[in-house]
């Protein structure tokens, strides 16, 4: 890119990143994008690793389910790496397992399941009856108003647009605690994208709102003081083709937190009602003590 070309936005920064150099046969380096925190982001290497994995499986089999553990964290600087070992190919289904590698040592292990368009029973839960997405506040304009590094970066560099039903997490708790929320998200721009990547898309977005029910159940916010939240498993499943540049409903819940884990759920929908997956992750909270519960 030369000086005088404009800067990628940032959906346009996010499916560079998906674009992973092949070093080998089942072998892929990717690239790592900013963070504040200073950590790769966890939703930015599940969705390599899918890639990576996608890559080696036979033409026309999309994921249909991954499960995956963050290890360790990632360093913004180094490249990260991605084996992917080929466990089975069937007549219709492929597993690979992918470990995506830094200084040697994994950072994420993840395996996969893929399937070819086949037909079969049919049937979904409802989409709960909620507000539409043009009647909620958005995270863009809230983030372009304030005046502060954080709202600024997000700004700059966050791909989706998401509008929280409930009052949003940002800049304060949820004074009326609960262990559900409902969320719209889509990205901010028209997303060319084949279904692989809409669906690594999809593992890419959902990592920054899974824990949201954990927080908004023990009165925290993204801004509470000495909390520690990172990403400790994520479990996946593809139901229906997905597109990230429509709008998709987040209906999440937490059944569950303790011994500083909490489990967050959440099925997602389409406008137009159908249920297109279904996602779990488990992560690490921890708030000094008189913060929150």
């Amino acid at each position: 890119m030369s000086s005088t070309d404009p800067a990628p936005g940032p959906l346009e920064a996010v499916l560079a990143a998906l674009d992973l150099e092949r070093v080998g046969a089942d072998e892929f380096r990717g690239a790592t994008l900013p963070q504040l925190n200073g950590r790769v982001y966890g939703g930015q290497v599940l969705a390599q690793s899918l890639i990576a994995a996608e890559q080696t499986v036979p033409a026309g089999r999309l994921a249909h389910s991954l499960h995956g553990y963050f290890l360790r964290p990632g360093d913004l600087d180094e490249p990260v790496t991605f084996t992917v070992e080929r466990m089975r190919d069937g007549r219709s289904f492929s597993a690979r397992r992918t470990h995506a590698v830094q200084f040697g040592k994994p950072i994420l292990s993840m395996i996969a399941s893929f399937q070819e368009d086949q037909p079969g029973l049919v049937h979904a839960e409802p989409m709960p009856v909620v507000p539409g997405p043009d009647e909620l506040p958005s995270s863009v304009d809230l983030f372009s108003a304030i005046d502060h590094p954080a709202a600024r970066f997000f700004y700059r560099n966050g791909a989706f647009d998401m509008r929280h039903v409930q009052p949003q997490l940002f800049t304060g708790p949820d004074p009326e605690r609960s262990t559900t929320q409902q969320l719209w998200l889509r990205a901010r721009s028209p997303v060319r994208a084949d279904q692989g990547r809409q669906r690594a898309l999809l593992a890419y977005a959902c990592d920054q709102v899974m824990l949201e029910p954990i927080m908004r159940a023990h009165g925290l916010s993204w801004l509470t003081r000495g909390a520690s939240v990172a990403s400790l498993d994520h479990a996946m499943w593809w139901h229906r083709d997905v597109d990230l540049s429509e709008w998709l409903l987040f209906s999440q819940s937490t059944p569950s937190a303790q011994g500083g884990r909490g489990l967050g759920a959440a099925t997602v929908y389409s406008r137009d009602g159908r249920l297109v997956a279904t996602m779990a992750q488990e992560g690490m909270i921890r708030v000094p003590e008189g913060s929150g519960d």
